[in-house]
Formats: structure tokens, C-alpha cells, sequence
């Protein structure tokens, strides 16, 4: 079980592109306050490369590239090495050996039934035929990483707990068969309902690289105002004086995730707080447009900063490769430790020491 009943959390992103808006909110920015709370024993942010190539198999390059842009992203928002383990799947063996063990703990019927993969399968596009199999198992890759840091709480969005859910069954099957030593985590959901799940500036899906309806946080001002005029607002809204929708308005969407109150009498001081501006938009009277330009001022004030220490950072990349690579051999001394542990609950820790041939010679006896 965890050790000193410890805090730990656990972490991380697929680095299959840039981060966006979408993930600040959702998880960056309250990893950063988990990291200075100090309320935690352990954190670790794992680099999912290995999950990534599961659907990306022909485009290694792909995670390649996207390797050091992802530990940038981590650095610019305030993710600090020293409080923060930031790692690298594949580097870490004792992920690949536990999603091999518990693959005999889970059955296809019950990994054909979990509705994240369900959904990953019809955004992406796969048959039954054409799906591949390192992708079928991905709640179990995802269990392996989970437990192997013994990581009490999981930062998640909503549509992960069916994979938070699918690893406690994991732990409890392992626990149950070979004894207690893996911990069930708990998933730890975004405070603001907001903050859940983004939806893109086109307003149909949630934030996604895949789908391009994204803001990156390296987006230069100019990319962010374009992003902004372009958002989906209101298609009833033609006029000024028509009434218009808040509710699926993608402007307020994102006002009420980012915005706060002093920025109103600082860019916008005809409106005391958001629920006027929407009381405004509501009856008519108030333009896309101005919602637009102040939704960009917002924008600035988060994004800004977060630029300003990509750019420190993107001059001294052998630093960043540097971080990962102390990351990943702390993560690998971590997570051999519960491989240890598991091969031990399991009987095949055979060369740990050389009681297997007191063991055949007493079997032998009988």
C-alpha cells in the first residue's frame, strides 16, 4: 500500500502536439497549484509517448517532435523541476512489464465496454478490424503508470473516469489474487464545471489538436486575436440590437473560464461583472465583436507571462533535455520499487534471492 500513507499524485499528456487552452484549464494550471500547495508528498507528470505511438504508430517523428515542445509547454505555465518529477514513459521499464501482468487481470469484454476507449475509437475513426491492439489496452498502460508511482489522486478530466475506475478494478483483482501492495487512486475533477472539458472555438467538440479548434499556449498575440474573431458565437445574433444566446456561445464559454473581476473595470468598465455583460448580450444591444475584443484582452493577460518564460526556456534547451532525462531516471527508481513488490506478491521474483531451490526440494519430498 503507499508508503507512510503518502500523497501522490500522478499526471501527464500525450505528446502528439503543442499544448492548448483546453489543457491549461483543465489540468496545467491546477497542477501548478497542487505542485506550491504543499499539500502533496510526490508529484509526477509522465510524458505518454508510449500510449501516443498506440494511434500513431507510423509517425514516430510525430512524438519526437512534439517531446520537447510539451516539456516547454510544462515549464512556461510554472511546472518547477524541483517540486515536480516531469518524465518519459518509455524510459521507464517497470510501466511496460506491470501493463504486461495486468493485462491477465482484465478481459477484452470488459475493455471493449469502457467508454473512454469507446469514444477515442469513433473520434478516431477505427473498425473492429483496424484497431490496434496497443490502443484496445490503453486503460491498462494507464493503470500500469497509475500504480507503479503508487499515486493516490489523479488530476482528470471528467471523460477519464471511466479509466480511473477501470485501474481500482485493476488494483482491487491484483490485491484479491496475490495480496495487498497497489493503491486504488482517486480522481481528482476540475473544480469549475467549465473547466471539465473546453469546447473548441468551433464550439462542436471539446479543445482538441486533432480537430484544430484549438489555442496553443505558444500562440503568438496575433494567432490568438485571429483564433478569437473566428470563435463560434451566436448564429441568431446578425444585429447588435438582437437578443442573443449565452448558453453555447463559445465567447462566454471562455470568459467564464478565464476571465475576473478587476479585468472588467480595467478593459471593459461599463459592465461591473460577467453576469451583466451577459444580462446585455441577452436583451440585445451588445456585438459580437466587443465581446471578442474583450475576451482577447483576457486571453493576453494569462497568455502573456506564460510567452514570456517559453521564450527563457527555448534558449536553453539542453537544460530541458537535461530535466527530462533526471526525470525519467527518478521516475525508473520509483517505479522499480512496486515492480519489485508486485513480482514478489506474484512468486516470480525467482533471482531476488535463492529460496526457489528450498522450494522445489520441499515439493519434490512430497
Amino acid at each position: 500500500m503507499a508508503e507512510d500513507n503518502k500523497k501522490i499524485i500522478l499526471t501527464g499528456d500525450r505528446p502528439t502536439g503543442k499544448l492548448h487552452l483546453g489543457h491549461y484549464v483543465g489540468s496545467l494550471k491546477r497542477r501548478v497549484e497542487l505542485q506550491n500547495s504543499g499539500e502533496y508528498d510526490e508529484i509526477n507528470i509522465l510524458i505518454a509517448d508510449d500510449q501516443a505511438l498506440t494511434d500513431n504508430a507510423d509517425n514516430p517523428q510525430k512524438i519526437r517532435d512534439n517531446m520537447i515542445e510539451v516539456a516547454l509547454d510544462y515549464l512556461s505555465v510554472g511546472i518547477d523541476p524541483a517540486k515536480s518529477t516531469i518524465c518519459v514513459q518509455s524510459g521507464i521499464p517497470a510501466l511496460h512489464a506491470l501493463t504486461f501482468y495486468y493485462s491477465n487481470l482484465v478481459s477484452t469484454a470488459r475493455l471493449s465496454r469502457n467508454p473512454t476507449v469507446k469514444s477515442e475509437i469513433q473520434m478516431r475513426g477505427f473498425d473492429n478490424e483496424g484497431l490496434p491492439a496497443g490502443f484496445f489496452t490503453y486503460p491498462i498502460s494507464q493503470s500500469a503508470d497509475i500504480t507503479a508511482f503508487k499515486a493516490t489522486t489523479v488530476p482528470a478530466g471528467e471523460d477519464q473516469e471511466p479509466m480511473i475506475e477501470q485501474c481500482r478494478e485493476i488494483v482491487r483483482k491484483f490485491n484479491s489474487t496475490y495480496g495487498d501492495v497497489l493503491v486504488e487512486p482517486k480522481i481528482l475533477l476540475p473544480e469549475s464545471k467549465t473547466m471539465l472539458r473546453l469546447p473548441g472555438i468551433d464550439g462542436k467538440a471539446k479543445m482538441s489538436k486533432s480537430l484544430g479548434n484549438g489555442i496553443f499556449l505558444s500562440d503568438d498575440e496575433k494567432t490568438v486575436k485571429t483564433k478569437v474573431m473566428s470563435m463560434y458565437t451566436d448564429p441568431t445574433h446578425v444585429n447588435v440590437a438582437d437578443p442573443g444566446h449565452v448558453e453555447g456561445n463559445m465567447v462566454f464559454t471562455y470568459l467564464d473560464a478565464f476571465s475576473h473581476q478587476e479585468q472588467f473595470s480595467e478593459y471593459l468598465p461599463e459592465y461591473s461583472c460577467l453576469d451583466e455583460m451577459k444580462e446585455h448580450y441577452a436583451k440585445g444591444g451588445l456585438g459580437d465583436v466587443k465581446c471578442k475584443k474583450f475576451l482577447i484582452k483576457v486571453l493576453e493577460d494569462m497568455l502573456s507571462p506564460i510567452r514570456k518564460e517559453r521564450a527563457k526556456w527555448e534558449a536553453q534547451i539542453p537544460e530541458v533535455y537535461d530535466i527530462l532525462l533526471s526525470g525519467t531516471r527518478d521516475a525508473v527508481e520509483k517505479t522499480n520499487e512496486t515492480l519489485e513488490e508486485v513480482r514478489e506478491k506474484m512468486k516470480i521474483d525467482y533471482f531476488k534471492d535463492r529460496s526457489i531451490i528450498a522450494d522445489w526440494e520441499k515439493w519434490i519430498q512430497k
